[in-house]
């Protein structure tokens, strides 16, 4: 398939220092990189940035949701209503070969497009929705969320021409529900040139922390990440600051965690730097913890869940415990780990190492162009029909 013309829709506000977005835009930058025209669909501009990007559509300002927040908001179906209809406009004005949806509602967007004469659609999962949905609704609701999650992802991948997912629970769970092609293609992640020391020195200042000297976690406060887990944990270890850095404000049920709130991801990325220990207590199967990426890259010992710990190797890349743990369980792995810095420096050079090895944009994109040839009837590049495993 010869430089194909994708779509990658984001139903949500871009650039922003978030997984999601970060994963769209390495993505885009890769396509490009790799010969394909790719066109960004999101939700307004974002924080303002600039994305640097060749080819990208917004929805106007007055019709573009604003909050970062993920779950149900007011907003949102204008939102979405105008993104369906930039993406069928450019569409008949130069038509698309695929397009590459990012998680649930872009999904949904894609598909109604699709059904008024719009591309094939290829849906990337950032999550398993029955294992997510019930985070946003009350815990009275939690049984009812997961069954509407299972119908979610089912429809989904039923629905769309393809699918693409970053890790193995997802794609054991929704191949077990389609005949559409599933592949499991990890996120990629360029490294940068790291922050000197004195600006992780100065960074670590500012909140009142020592380099090395405290443990992490960094990303959003959603539900979905468990962080009363890590609350829970920092009640019986007493090694250490625990904080959790983010661009998020406080929320009251994580009262018993320090958050430290940054002005700028590279403000985060200087505290990644400058931590003895990054945990992600994330429970919930079928995404891939962007924030595991940026671990790896400042080859930091990594704490994590079964669930959540991508295509990391206990032992050698990352600590990984049960995602049955509990908050006493938790503490003890991290004071096992903290009293251990000979072990802690070991699964950081391990980390950076697994991420050289498979986070590769350029693996990324050739996978997944392989995949829109396979989901659109085009001859792919015998070239790109390498794959990418995600065990």
């Amino acid at each position: 398939m010869t430089a194909p013309r994708l779509a990658v829709v984001l139903a949500a506000p871009f650039p922003a220092p978030r997984g999601s977005q970060r994963l769209v835009h390495g993505q885009v930058r890769a396509l490009e990189t790799a010969g394909a025209e790719a066109v960004l669909f999101s939700h307004g501009a974002g924080d303002g940035r600039d994305p640097g990007l060749r080819h990208w559509v917004r929805t106007p300002s007055r019709m573009a949701s604003a909050s970062l927040r993920s779950g149900f908001q007011v907003g949102k179906p204008l939102s979405d209503l105008a993104l369906g209809l930039q993406l069928l406009r450019e569409h008949r004005r130069a038509p698309f070969d695929a397009v590459i949806a990012h998680n649930a509602e872009a999904g949904l967007v894609a598909l109604a497009a699709r059904s008024l004469g719009g591309a094939p659609v290829v849906y990337l999962a950032h999550t398993l929705w029955q294992d997510e949905l019930a985070s946003y609704l009350p815990q009275t609701l939690g049984r009812w969320g997961a069954r509407r999650g299972r119908d979610l992802d089912r429809l989904l991948a039923r629905r769309c021409d393809a699918c693409v997912v970053l890790g193995p629970a997802a794609e054991h769970a929704l191949s077990a529900v389609t005949r559409e092609p599933v592949v499991c293609i990890p996120p990629g992640h360029e490294c940068v040139e790291p922050p000197d020391d004195q600006v992780i020195a100065e960074a670590c200042r500012a909140h009142g922390l020592e380099p090395g000297g405290f443990v992490l976690y960094p990303g959003n406060l959603d539900r979905y990440q468990n962080l009363s887990l890590l609350t829970g944990a920092a009640e019986g270890f007493r090694d250490a600051p625990v904080v959790a850095v983010t661009q998020d404000p406080p929320r009251d049920e994580l009262a018993g965690l320090r958050v430290v709130r940054v002005g700028s991801p590279e403000e985060a990325r200087a505290l990644i730097f400058g931590s003895g220990l990054v945990v992600v207590p994330r429970r919930a199967e079928g995404g891939f913890p962007i924030k595991l990426l940026e671990a790896m890259e400042a080859r930091r010992a990594i704490l994590a869940l079964e669930a959540g710990a991508g295509t990391l190797v206990h032992g050698e890349s990352a600590w990984i415990v049960p995602a049955s743990v509990d908050g006493r369980g938790l503490a003890a792995a991290m004071r096992g780990l903290w009293r251990e810095p000979e072990l802690r420096a070991r699964l950081g050079r391990g980390a950076g190492q697994q991420l050289a090895a498979v986070h590769g944009w350029p693996a990324h994109a050739e996978a997944l162009l392989a995949l829109v040839a396979k989901a659109t009837g085009a001859q792919s590049d015998p070239e790109r029909s390498r794959t990418i495993s995600c065990t």
